[in-house]
């Protein structure tokens, strides 16, 4: 695999293991962001490593996982809704939510097929640092270990929610690359020209596509 696709696969992973296993583990303090990711980044590290016998033998697995587990702690409608962009303005209450659906399904399905990858990376969390009381949005930095390449760095996106004080991932930034930037402009076009509706059918049938093991190996 070549780095470019390397970057990319840890871009769709990495707020797996950000937003990971929080019912599998003790409680986790989602309104400190730092730590939170620190603790939870760890558990789902481990949790990885021991089920790797039935992700083996089962990638699709790892569908039941991704939604049970580590997608209710992801802001889904917000990052939906900046996939959207302008054309969020243009759907209606039905097609907004339709869209949503279909792009959780879709990142489910992202999301389980890029763990078939993992194998044994490790991560370094910044140190903690003080969030003015009315700032809702902070990045932390998040440094990739893998045995076999360099150092990746990672900048993860969060959003404070103001009634609960918890803070969930919407973004992630790799290389300069943002995963939403990303997203809008593979889709941004198809948007405009043949509407929210057949994008979302589009998510609909992307998301329906089996999970297969994938070798992670230069290319």
């Amino acid at each position: 695999m070549k780095l470019a696709r390397y970057i990319l696969w840890w871009m769709v992973s990495l707020p797996l293991f950000i937003h990971a296993t929080f019912a599998l583990a003790s409680p986790v303090d989602t309104s400190e962001p730092y730590r939170m990711i620190e603790k939870v980044s760890q558990i789902t590290f481990d949790r990885l490593k021991s089920e790797q016998t039935v992700i083996q033998g089962n990638p699709d697995y790892l569908r039941t996982v991704v939604k049970d587990e580590l997608l209710p702690y992801i802001n889904i409608r917000y990052a939906a809704y900046k996939v959207l962009g302008p054309q969020l303005k243009k759907t209606t209450s039905k097609q907004r939510n339709e869209f949503v659906d279909a792009f959780s399904h879709y990142l489910v399905a992202s999301y389980a097929q890029v763990l078939t990858q993992y194998t044994d990376q490790d991560i370094k969390v910044e140190p903690p640092k003080a969030i003015p009381a009315d700032r809702t949005i902070v990045s932390v930095r998040v440094e990739i270990v893998d045995k076999q390449r360099p150092p990746i760095r990672l900048d993860f996106k969060l959003r404070k929610n103001k009634k609960t004080n918890e803070w969930q991932c919407f973004d992630m930034i790799a290389e300069g690359v943002s995963m939403i930037s990303t997203k809008q402009s593979e889709w941004s076009g198809q948007l405009r020209t043949e509407g929210v509706d057949v994008v979302t059918q589009s998510l609909k049938d992307l998301a329906a596509k089996p999970i297969r093991r994938e070798d992670k190996t230069d290319e």
